[in-house]
């Protein structure tokens, strides 16, 4: 039969399909498949509608390596094509024909997964050519359509002893950069299979062959009793390659069953399976949801985090399937960064997908779909805080990290989302509170949610800072990671309360005749504080005199709203502008109560040089007693000498 040619738009088609369409070369067989349960399933809708004595467990999808003669045969037992069927889905690329059955036929027991009509051309992107043999339901005739690519195609009569389809890809000869004959492997088509089509409804078959041991025959005597000697055999165990036809996907997918026939440990054991994960999950949640957009979801929250979860390597993102078809392994944009640990799945029929179905459009329903998904997250934890504390304390220090930055980022936009789900440890309560917790315990004259910021719970407990806001019995949060205060400042408030950290300039701890005895104080000894400022210049904005300190002698302070602890991550970030402008010199304040104080009160009047030196210990002090590293060591040892000897 002579050769009939693709029209030009159609050649233009194909070659975009086999060069630039598809990002895998692997997605030939998830087509296919796809095709393949299309036909099944129209055939199935027949027999619904028609009662012609099919049901659903007559249906199956074949798929048959032959190494030898390098092809690959896809086959289905489906409503099968007419030679006019070929000539238009197949002559004519991008003419779906199972979107216009899927247009005209609606129900909710079939599940016709192809749209645009081009699938079926990814296998010239391995084959060297496509053989199709298809004989339509009902029909006596058979037909095949042969094609070697752009060249064009010839649809001839055949023979078929049954009604449906057979695909041949004749593959490619291998090259440096392409091993085509991978895809004959058994174990490379079971796992493109599991990967793309485990949930296609129809059983996909596939022979597999298996190392069987092979049965001895027994030895016995004449009378037929067991004989026990030696008979001089290789005692090893024998085996023998056997090869049978296993159906490779699992047709249901868990997420499509009821929730109250699923089991804890079915849970956990898809969550392992198909996450790569040797423990169960912390938090699980199966979501089936029917509105302005409808889907399925399984979330699942890991109880430890991954070995590269704080690493660049590390990539977020929900498998994404569309009708039980996965079309993308990791789809980002359905999960915020903050939620970057939750693992799981999201299989929806209204995703408007691309051409070659690996790309998702950026359209309304995925927005709604990621609203949605960041929502059911968010009240799972708050749920899980509210109801097995011990669990929530144990995911928080696994990702609490990234809440906290989903707090700072984006100028503080998901604050008021992220809030309730901080915990931070208390210095009264000597655990982990909420913020909730906190502002419920405030003292009725407590103006401000009191901090402070250290490098462990244990040195900030003992910080000089801390004395005036715990003398007034105020509850403390302890912070711990560079993150916190930052964090923090982009909240601003919680529940109109505003944060204050025990290292700002005015604590608001004093009354107003304590405060103006403390000005009276500060004016009589203030050049003594500018002698030492003096000293100490570009190391320090002002010494002055200290209405928070108790017992300690010295501390650092800082005016407005960056702390001493910000300013130190502040250097560690060259080259910011941003950072460059909000550094400053902290404050030295001094306690004038304490007996160091008369000391440098006798220097400044008798020996200046000594005080210079007193100025430099007590600055090296403030820093050591923050957790600060010092500038010069080696010299703050030499003065400390100096002053002993």
């Amino acid at each position: 039969m002579a050769k009939k040619e693709f029209k030009a738009e159609s050649k233009r088609l194909l070659d975009l399909m086999v060069n630039s369409i598809y990002t895998h070369k692997e997605i030939f067989l998830r087509e296919l498949i796809s095709n393949a349960s299309d036909a099944v399933d129209k055939l199935y809708f027949k027999s619904l509608t028609e009662n012609i004595g099919k049901n659903r467990n007559d249906f199956y999808i074949n798929i048959s390596p032959d190494k030898q003669n390098r092809t690959l045969t896809i086959s289905d037992n489906g409503i099968g094509m007419t030679k006019e069927d070929l000539e238009n889905n197949l002559g004519i690329i991008a003419n779906s024909g199972s979107f216009n059955f899927k247009s005209e036929n609606k129900s909710d027991d079939i599940n016709i997964i192809g749209q645009f009509g081009v699938g079926f051309y990814s296998a010239f992107m391995i084959a060297k050519e496509v053989i199709v043999k298809s004989k339509a339901y009902g029909e006596e005739q058979a037909y095949e359509w042969k094609s070697e690519g752009s060249d064009g195609y010839t649809i001839e009569e055949c023979s078929k002893d049954s009604n449906g389809t057979e695909i041949t890809l004749v593959f490619k000869e291998d090259t440096e950069d392409e091993k085509y004959s991978d895809y004959l492997e058994g174990w490379r088509l079971q796992n493109l299979i599991r990967k793309y089509s485990d949930y296609i409804r129809y059983p996909i078959q596939l022979p597999v062959t298996e190392n069987v041991p092979i049965e001895k025959a027994e030895h016995v005597h004449e009378d037929g009793t067991p004989c026990d000697h030696d008979h001089g055999e290789d005692n090893a165990p024998q085996y023998e390659e056997v090869t049978t036809i296993k159906t490779i996907n699992s047709m249901v997918p868990l997420w499509k069953k009821n929730k109250n026939e699923l089991t804890d440990e079915e849970y956990n054991q898809f969550y392992k399976d198909k996450f790569n994960e040797y423990t169960d999950p912390l938090v699980r949640t199966h979501v089936k949801n029917e509105g302005t957009v409808t889907y399925d979801a399984l979330l699942f929250i890991p109880s430890k985090a991954p070995f590269n979860y704080y690493s660049k390597d590390y990539e977020k993102g929900l498998q994404l399937y569309s009708n039980g078809v996965m079309i993308m392994q990791k789809c980002k944009d359905l999960l915020p960064d903050y939620f970057a640990f939750v693992k799981g799945l999201v299989d929806s029929e209204d995703f408007s997908l691309n051409i070659s179905r690996e790309i998702l459009q950026h359209d309304h329903q995925l927005k709604l779909i990621a609203k949605n998904i960041e929502k059911t997250i968010k009240n799972e934890l708050v749920k899980l805080l509210k109801n097995d504390r011990e669990k929530y304390e144990g995911f928080f220090k696994e990702f609490g990290t990234p809440v906290k930055y989903g707090i700072y980022e984006s100028f503080g936009a998901n604050a008021d989302n992220l809030k309730d789900l901080l915990i931070f440890y208390s210095s009264s309560e000597k655990k982990l509170v909420t913020l909730a917790e906190y502002k419920e315990r405030m003292k009725p004259e407590q103006e401000f949610i009191y901090y402070a910021v250290g490098k462990t719970t244990e040195g900030i407990d003992i910080s000089p800072k801390t004395e005036a806001v715990k003398a007034k019995g105020y509850e403390l949060l302890y912070f711990t990671e560079d993150v916190d205060e930052f964090a923090i400042k982009m909240l601003r408030e919680y529940d109109g309360k505003q944060f204050k950290s025990v290292s700002s300039g005015d604590l608001k701890l004093e009354t107003e005749e304590e405060k103006k005895a403390a000005e009276e104080k500060s004016k009589e000894y203030q050049p003594l504080f500018d002698e030492m400022q003096k000293h100490l210049a570009g190391k320090v904005s002002a010494v002055r005199l200290s209405t928070r300190l108790k017992d300690h002698p010295v501390c650092l302070s800082s005016e407005g709203e960056v702390s001493v602890e910000m300013q130190e991550i502040l250097k560690q970030m060259p080259g910011s502008d941003v950072a460059k402008s909000m550094q400053s010199a902290p404050i030295l304040e001094i306690n004038g109560d304490h007996p160091i104080f008369a000391k440098l009160q006798n220097f400044f009047e008798n020996d200046k040089e000594t005080l210079g030196d007193y100025a430099d210990i007590l600055l090296g002090q403030a820093k050591l007693a923050e957790g600060f590293a010092l500038e010069n060591p080696a010299e703050f040892a030499d003065k400390i000498t100096k002053l002993l000897s």
